[in-house]
């Protein structure tokens, strides 16, 4: 069916995972570019729905519950209302938010189910899975670590290990034990139910290979890979407690596997929905159902396998649904040149950033646009961030908007002055933006969100040059009547501004319409040169962006840096014990307490600090230490230290040093000097 013949489009984004915050990872491969889609739609007009909900089922979310001893309900509720109440206020339109632990979502996701196995569309596999005879149960793939078999980490785990970065089965890892109990697990078998992918091959060969050729080529491309290496059976049930419990008999201690279950979640929540809100949205199959119905996925690349074959072999084999018209998936963001992970918190974090930079959603809407991962993986960068804000929000976008009205507010008093005779300067700016509606949906329509945010930027761009070049403080001294026209063809863009950058930027565009008092526009309007007419009134001018500066952005880098060393410190394994030493080549070393009398910085050395010691025996000893980038002089007089008195005598920087300070090698490389806990004499022998 062509675009043209869809009378309503369903969006979905994907299920953020309830075991913590979103990120921007998150904001510019699913949420950003969902929402501009939804907003650019119902700009149009046109019929949409836009649906998202909590993921809150499958093994992360035991994991963490158990570490912290709570339970997995509690897990997903304090995550829920972060995420939920994180997207309200950063602007994400979604009809509605839900979550997978609903009533609704387990009594349609079962019926779902049960649809499939009465109907014999499951196949019954026995296979062969690890087992925790204390703990008694089955082991899921992050219940179970070893040795990887590729890079010999012993932390790997039963699904990857997150040194190498390979994907393992349980079953090669080396040395398995449980993560609950610590026990060595046995191999017992056990039975699931299966989706028999391999039945579907030739009809998703043709679906997607042959009739969605449109779709981006990283979404082809990887469809492709899987249907050429022959898709097996996958599994659609778990051995595990936590879950939506899979209803058929003999399946006790069996839930749906959460892959099967959260994908429905747009169905179930899209019930909710239209069971709440009747008048508006009608019933929940004309969203699902209904063939003139459009349905597109907005999903990170993790996530094309399961949308794109897994959750349309579900709803082929169901029976009665639409499928996805388009998937267009994003590639990863990167932070600061490294890959964003919330294992190690190496991320900007949606809350955070809300609290951080209040009143700079638009920003951050604009910088993720900006650097969308469409094509290939992008990097996001405070600086580039501060430089986008600073020199295109500000001097480009948030320039021409000021200049605009306040040149108006200054020469006929806020209020818009009639259009005079035209010339040629006037007749090629009007030109430049007469398609300007033509370019945008262009790009829209093929989810090119980067290429259309930067059509909307040139309206300012063509703005600022045409009030640049047309110099209407220089013309007012001589000809007021053309200011007048140079003024009401600069608020004619600055309207169009506001309409062009609503799906993008909600919150300044809103801002805007108020700042040019008006309501609303129509899409339709967008290009129009009259949208303002002679004699409207506009409100009193304020700036529409503000820069940034400098100690804002390096809190967020200091914040980011603070994480990098806490990850070090965490990633830290004690160097290798050397070679066994004898007792007597111990009792060779003379290792004493002394106390700092004095201490300072050695001339021109930027490593050594110079200590006068107390060390005993009446006269001050000298000991030099490379140790001036990590201690203040001041910091160390009247410690007692640990040093070597018996190690030859050493001249540097043209001063003997009698003897060696003892430090320690921290995590992070700093030396932290060994003290004692007590008050010990100085020449105290070490022992």
């Amino acid at each position: 069916m062509k675009e043209t013949q869809f009378k309503r489009t369903t969006v979905t984004a994907a299920l953020p995972y309830a075991n913590g915050g979103v990120h921007i990872g998150h904001l510019a491969g699913v949420y950003v570019p969902a929402d501009i889609y939804v907003r650019y739609l119902r700009l149009k007009k046109q019929e949409v729905m836009f649906v998202c909900g909590s993921d809150e089922h499958g093994v992360p979310i035991t994991i963490r519950a158990k570490k912290e001893g709570i339970t997995p309900q509690d897990v997903c509720d304090r995550y829920h209302e972060l995420i939920k109440k994180s997207f309200e206020a950063f602007g994400i339109s979604f009809d509605i938010y839900s979550r997978t632990t609903s009533p609704t979502h387990h009594q349609f996701a079962s019926d779902f189910f049960k649809k499939l196995y009465d109907e014999g569309k499951l196949v019954e596999k026995e296979t062969e899975q690890y087992y925790d005879e204390q703990a008694h149960q089955f082991l899921a793939d992050r219940y179970i670590m070893g040795e990887c078999p590729y890079c010999h980490n012993e932390n790997a785990y039963g699904d990857q290990c997150e040194r190498c970065g390979h994907d393992l089965s349980p079953m090669e890892l080396i040395n398995p034990h449980s993560t609950i109990s610590g026990s060595k697990p046995v191999i017992r078998p056990t039975k699931n139910w299966y989706l028999p992918l391999n039945q579907y091959q030739p009809w998703l060969k043709k679906w997607i290979l042959d009739d969605h050729s449109e779709w981006r080529s990283n979404v082809y491309g990887q469809c492709k890979s899987w249907l050429d290496m022959d898709l097996q059976p996958r599994a659609m049930t778990r051995d595990l407690e936590w879950g939506i419990p899979v209803p058929i008999k003999g399946a006790e201690g069996k839930v749906l596997y959460v892959w099967f279950d959260a994908p429905i979640g747009y169905i179930s929540n899209t019930i909710e929905l239209c069971k709440a809100h009747p008048e508006r949205f009608g019933s929940w199959e004309k969203w699902w159902k209904q063939p003139d119905t459009r349905l597109v996925h907005f999903i990170g690349k993790d996530n094309i396998v399961f949308h794109c074959i897994i959750f349309p072999t579900m709803l082929k084999a169901y029976g009665d649904f639409i499928l996805p018209d388009n998937v267009p998936a994003n590639e990863f963001l990167n932070l600061e040149d490294d890959k964003i992970s919330t294992s190690r918190n190496w991320a900007v974090w949606l809350h955070e950033y809300l609290q951080d930079l209040p009143g700079k959603q638009d920003v951050l809407r604009y910088v993720l646009t900006a650097n969308a991962p469409e094509t290939k993986d992008n990097n996001f960068t405070w600086r580039d961030f501060q430089e986008r804000n600073n020199s295109e929000l500000v001097a480009i976008y948030g320039n021409f908007v000021n200049r605009a009205l306040q040149l108006t507010k200054k020469y006929w008093a806020g209020v818009v002055p009639a259009c005079g005779e035209l010339q040629d300067v006037d007749r090629q700016t009007l030109a430049e933006f007469a398609d300007v509606k033509a370019k945008l949906e262009g790009y829209l329509d093929q989810f090119k969100f980067r290429e259309a945010q930067k059509e909307a930027m040139n309206l300012a761009r063509i703005g600022n040059k045409y009030i640049t070049e047309c110099e209407p403080w220089k013309v007012w001294k001589t000809d007021a009547k053309r200011v007048e026209t140079i003024l009401y063809i600069s608020l004619q863009l600055v309207a169009n501004l506001a309409i062009a950058f609503e799906p993008f930027l909600p919150f300044s565009s809103e801002k805007l319409r108020h700042l040019i008092n008006m309501e609303a526009f129509d899409w339709a309007e967008l290009g129009k040169t009259d949208l303002l007419k002679a004699g409207h009134q506009l409100a009193e001018p304020e700036l529409l962006f503000e820069k940034l500066e400098d100690d804002v952005i390096q809190k967020q880098l200091d914040k980011l840096e603070a994480t990098r060393k806490a990850n070090e410190v965490a990633a830290y394994h004690a160097a290798p014990v050397k070679e066994t030493a004898s007792f007597d080549d111990f009792e060779k070393l003379d290792i004493r307490v002394g106390h700092i009398k004095h201490c300072e910085k050695v001339k021109k050395s930027k490593k050594l600090l110079q200590f006068t010691i107390d060390d005993g025996t009446g006269v001050d000893r000298t000991i030099l230490s490379g140790i001036a980038a990590y201690y203040e002089p001041e910091q160390l007089v009247g410690k007692d230290v640990l040093f070597v008195a018996n190690f030859a005598p050493r001249t540097m920087m043209g001063i003997e040093s009698q003897g060696m300070i003892l430090s320690a090698v921290n995590a992070d490389g700093a030396l932290s000097v060994t003290t004692t806990i007590d008050k010990v004499n100085p020449g105290s022998q070490v022992g």
